[in-house]
Order: structure tokens, then sequence, then C-alpha cells
């Protein structure tokens, strides 16, 4: 079984516009038609409010949308109480939001298989909670 890549708001957003923030190896894997991609709905949601409020060069929510659907390799992932439960094991990203996107990944790792996220977020690289990549 591949790895899951677990994505956060700002990767998508900076993958979804060719922005040189996206960390080299983030990209590599963004750009992979055979990577394994999981967006928690709680980092779409972000995201939708940062083009929402003019921060990102996707035109609007409904593009940010259009582009994730049409992406087979995107696997939104929802906020189930499962999920909820995890984030209690994730204490030490103290962003609830950030908390909930690496609890989904736990509770990926705990179903079975390798799961990463692709993150720039400081908390969460020093939670060492998933494995990082980014740079």
């Amino acid at each position: 079984m591949s790895t899951r890549h677990v994505v956060d708001a700002h990767a998508l957003i900076w993958y979804l516009e060719s922005n040189a923030k996206l960390g080299g190896a983030a990209k590599t894997i963004l750009d992979d038609l055979a990577s394994n991609l999981v967006l928690p709905v709680i980092a779409l949601a972000e995201a939708a409010h940062i083009v929402n409020k003019g921060r990102t060069r996707i035109p609007s929510v409904t593009d940010l949308l259009t582009d994730v659907i049409a992406d087979p390799r995107f696997e939104v992932y929802p906020l189930t109480f499962e999920v909820l439960q995890e984030s209690l094991n994730a204490l030490a990203v103290p962003e609830m939001h950030d908390r909930l996107i690496v609890a989904t990944g736990l509770h990926l790792q705990n179903q079975g298989g390798q799961v990463s996220i692709l993150t720039k977020d400081a908390d969460i690289i020093a939670s060492t909670l998933l494995p990082v990549i980014w740079t």
C-alpha cells in the first residue's frame, strides 16, 4: 500500500496556484500522478476561507472546489467522530484546525499503512506526531 499524504490548506493553495512558497518535496509529491492525497474537509474549508478573503490568486471558492474535484487523486476526508476522538492524541498542536488535520492523519495511520503530512506549519512539525514532507 502506498503512503497516504495528508494535504494542509496552504500546501493545497500553493500547489493549485503554482506558488514558489510550496516546498520542493511537497511539490514533487503533489506533481506525482500516482500520489495518494488525502484532503481533510477541515483543510478544504480553511482553504476556501483563505480564497474567499482574497488572499490567494485562486479567483473563487468555486474554482478551488472545481480544481479539487477534477483531480481524482484527492480524497476529501470527512470530519468524523473518530477523527474528533483522535484529536485528543494531538493536543501538542495548539490550533484547532491544524489539530484536526493531524488527527485525520493519525486516524488513517491507525487504520494501517503509512501516512505523512504535507505542511510547513511549525506547530505540526514540532509535534512530531506524523512524518512531515515539505522542503
